[in-house]
């Protein structure tokens, strides 16, 4: 009797070199790797050991911290028992640089340069220009002389300082013995550079599709990396093809194996419809309503259990917003939370936090508010921007030195502060906060009421928990938000770096980039018209510069579709066509 052939499971499991996990969405790449993390484990950890589960991506960590919840006991104690270590390159790298970073000559305490205030600092200055060439030294310079570290400076500096340090690059090796690394397609030059100063000296498992790899308009990143790890560790190699055990039941994955094959198969698919509406007369807020409904009663047809999630995914930050906003302005409001990076609003919830605190006498708070909206300003990037914000410091310093001014954005300052004096805070932070909002929104000046959208943006303080936690222990401590920009700031690090694991219940709007990573019940996609020219329209599912047979985009759109576990809903505008759905019939 012929030897039964080996499973991809017995395969990996048995492995003692190096090896790469290839499969698609849902194949059971993540199940596949926390199996060979427990048989390593299982085998034997000394004191302090752990097994390290890397991700560029907060969202694919908060979906391993569910997966092992669900894995069983074994698993759950695993992580309680700091065997099991799940973490982002972003804060594995932190806690290296945090640790050791005086090595490099930077001050014993470092502090994280987030991303909108670089913005404040460098004016704005857009990635892969002259400016942005003459302000790298600079950021350097942060480091070394404050403290304060750019996020895209943590690999560079890991790498620097395992570099240097044989020590260091042994005590982590001896730390963490079997790596295993999620999406390592889309490993930037940087990770990768880690990646490969450890090689011999522990073990390292790669997870990979190509298929998913929608990041390649970074720099460093592109198709060759697996390429690259296959030849640089020489890895037993293991193919899960294209199971599909995320939406069983379904042909959400045969629909987007099709989008990225260019097939219409003329037919609809089980667990795909759609839904038109007239980008001319249709509401936004109907329409998002009407394919939420569809999708529901989807759902119900089938027999499947509710749904208890549901994204509506868009293409742009700029859709994004426009959905928020929908969903907000209808006549009945829909709860939903906002995943997004933009630096103003970040910078406006700093300025709300700020109206929160206890202010000083005198014209301390008037000088900070044009402080901060001069900073708001400066992120822009815009020549206006800056010449606003050189008047509006100019403001500021007459202020100190002791003028009286009487500009009309000065006096409306005066007016909030005004306002805010007869305002009674409750200690509830959301409630609270939503206080500032219609503060805001009350003022005569445009700017406040700019800043108020910016906090819708926000979501109503959806941010994460973390935030509300910290204002409230704020409260709970001073009965005042003392320090409310610093306890904001806080929260922020600590989502950015730990990558927070919010409840992923209720209904999400993001990009399609930002869904990476994550898996919902249902996912609405969201089609429009974008005009190029007069008359002539573009898909936006189309990206811009992408020609026949449209490569990039089918690989953009098939991430977008299998987010979903249970039901796609194709939202389409009556015109124009999209190539990419051209033949395809839905139900």
């Amino acid at each position: 009797m012929a030897d039964e052939p080996y499973s991809p499971r017995d395969v990996l499991l048995a492995a003692k070199g190096h090896a790469l996990v290839m499969g698609g969405p849902g194949s059971g790449k993540t199940t596949l790797a926390l199996d060979k993390a427990m048989h390593r484990i299982s085998e034997g950890l000394k004191q302090g050991q752990s097994v390290l589960f890397l991700s560029f991506s907060r969202a694919a960590v908060a979906r391993l911290n569910q997966a092992t919840r669900h894995a069983g006991a074994e698993a759950r104690e695993a992580v309680r028992a700091r065997q099991l270590s799940l973490q982002t390159f972003h804060s594995f790298f932190w806690q290296l640089i945090q640790a050791h970073g005086y090595l490099l000559g930077a001050p014993r305490s470092l502090t994280v340069l987030m991303p909108h205030d670089e913005k404040v600092l460098s004016g704005g200055v857009k990635y892969d220009t002259p400016e942005w060439a003459a302000w790298l030294p600079r950021r350097v310079a942060l480091f070394h002389d404050e403290g304060r570290v750019a996020f895209d400076l943590f690999a560079p500096l890991a790498v620097d300082l395992i570099r240097r340090s044989p020590l260091i690059k042994t005590q982590v090796a001896s730390q963490y013995p079997l790596v295993i690394v999620d999406e390592a397609q889309d490993t930037g030059p940087d990770a990768w550079a880690f990646l490969v100063e450890m090689k011999n000296i522990c073990q390292i498992i790669c997870l990979a599709d190509l298929d998913q790899q929608i990041f390649d308009h970074l720099p460093g990143i592109g198709p060759e990396r697996v390429k690259v790890i296959r030849d640089e560790l020489t890895p037993t190699q293991i193919d899960l093809g294209q199971a599909n055990n995320r939406s069983p039941g379904t042909e959400i994955h045969a629909f987007a194996a099709d989008i990225l094959a260019g097939t219409a198969r003329g037919a609809p698919y089980v667990g795909v419809t759609t839904f038109s509406y007239n980008p001319k007369t249709a509401d936004p807020s109907s329409y998002l309503r009407a394919a939420m409904a569809v999708g529901h009663r989807e759902i119900r047809s089938r027999g499947a259990n509710r749904s208890v999630n549901c994204a509506i995914l868009a293409t742009t930050g700029r859709e994004v917003a426009l959905i928020s906003n929908a969903l907000m302005t209808a006549a009945r409001p829909v709860p939903h939370r906002v995943i997004f990076d933009e630096a103003q609003a970040l910078l406006a919830a700093r300025f709300a936090a700020y109206l929160l605190e206890p202010k000083p006498p005198g014209d301390a708070a008037l000088i900070e508010v044009l402080s901060m909206l001069a900073a708001m300003q400066r992120a822009t990037g815009s020549s206006g921007g800056r010449t606003t914000a050189a008047k509006l410091v100019g403001w500021a310093n007459d202020l100190a030195s002791g003028k009286t001014l009487k500009w009309p954005k000065v006096k409306a300052i005066q007016a909030m502060f005004a306002e805010l004096k007869a305002v009674k805070f409750t200690g509830d932070p959301g409630k609270d906060w939503l206080t500032i909002k219609k503060l805001l929104l009350s003022s005569t000046d445009a700017d406040f009421h700019k800043i108020a959208g910016e906090l819708d943006y926000l979501v109503a303080f959806r941010r994460g928990q973390a935030i509300t936690d910290q204002l409230a222990a704020l409260w709970k401590t001073h009965g005042a938000y003392t320090n409310a920009r610093k306890g904001l700031e806080a929260a922020l690090a600590q989502d950015a770096i730990l990558g927070g694991t919010d409840d992923l219940s209720g209904i999400h709007v993001m990009t399609i980039h930002r869904s990476k990573g994550k898996q919902f019940d249902t996912v609405i996609l969201l089609r429009r018209g974008n005009a190029i020219a007069a008359q002539k329209w573009r898909s936006s599912f189309v990206w811009r510069d992408d020609t026949p047979p449209y490569q990039r985009s089918r690989k953009i759109l098939r991430v977008g579709i299998t987010r979903a576990r249970t039901q796609v809903v194709m939202l389409n505008p009556t015109y124009p066509n999209c190539p990419l759905l051209s033949g395809h019939r839905f139900k």
